[in-house]
């Protein structure tokens, strides 16, 4: 049975994460312009990604004040009451900022440093998808219809199709480029959709077979990351590690081995 507080958790994570993918979508101004940038010149930050943060935590602040946060455009707060929020108002922002449709809200809710519920909306594609620890990951179209997840049957390697990502310090790119470099062969082939949340929710809808990346943070991966799991996928990072910045990986059983096995041996974690 479902804990009752997950539940709550996972229904405000909704109206969160719909409400701010309205804005996103619909708010989105024709000159859109970049606020600040990260990591480096081309890791951008827009006007509207803050914005949209800003309307997440007010909205769960409102309800449960004494929850922490910890959010990309820089929410940060410990809470009293056990449960934390992950949040990343708009993972995919340079697809965003060109007009490019994979992006996605992306609010997971910890208790007790464990991800209880998580939910990803994809509002160009009209779709959101939503997990409970426990109770399954499940997808809601733009006609509202509602259906169960399951990641793809195990396929041999070389017929699976594996997305990743790539960082934007150029030293650590380049050698992610060697590393897909190497897997191509091995593999069906390898795709770059621009937003970890929106390739970890395909693992579980059964479009990827599997995705990697090195270099995420917690809000690019909490939400995904429970809903492949939920929808019947593994997850991991490096061999006995749970995903992380050194690497992440979800994939099908009979997918998730070999190819974390690979990543290892051509060193997908090095700087």
């Amino acid at each position: 049975m479902t804990d009752p507080l997950h539940t709550e958790l996972l229904r405000i994570a909704e109206e969160a994460a719909r409400r701010a993918g309205e804005l996103l979508r619909d708010g989105r101004p024709a000159d859109l312009a970049v606020a600040a940038t990260k990591s480096s010149p081309i890791d951008v930050v827009t006007e509207m990604d803050i914005a949209a943060e800003k309307l997440i935590t007010g909205l769960i602040a409102e309800r449960r004040p004494d929850d922490g946060f910890l959010g990309e455009e820089g929410a940060a707060s410990a809470g009293s009451s056990g449960v934390r929020w992950v949040i990343d108002p708009l993972d995919g922002t340079v697809n965003y900022l060109y007009g490019l449709p994979t992006w996605a809200v992306s609010i997971a809710a910890e208790q007790d440093g464990e991800t209880v519920a998580g939910v990803v909306a994809i509002p160009m594609r009209g779709e959101t998808y939503r997990a409970v620890r426990g109770g399954g990951a499940w997808a809601t179209d733009a006609r509202e219809d509602e259906r169960a997840l399951s990641c793809r049957p195990a396929a041999p390697l070389d017929q699976a199709l594996v997305s990743t990502g790539f960082n934007y310090v150029t030293e650590v790119r380049t050698h992610q480029a060697d590393v897909a470099q190497r897997l191509i062969p091995l593999l069906r082939d390898v795709r770059r959709g621009g937003s970890a949340a929106v390739d970890l929710c395909d693992v579980a809808a059964g479009r990827l077979d599997g995705y990697y990346e090195r270099g995420l943070h917690p809000w690019d991966l909490a939400a995904g990351d429970l809903i492949a799991r939920e929808a019947g996928a593994l997850t991991g990072g490096r061999p006995g590690e749970r995903p992380g910045r050194d690497l992440a990986i979800a994939a099908a059983p009979g997918v998730f081995e070999p190819l974390q096995r690979l990543l290892e041996d051509f060193g997908a974690w090095h700087d």
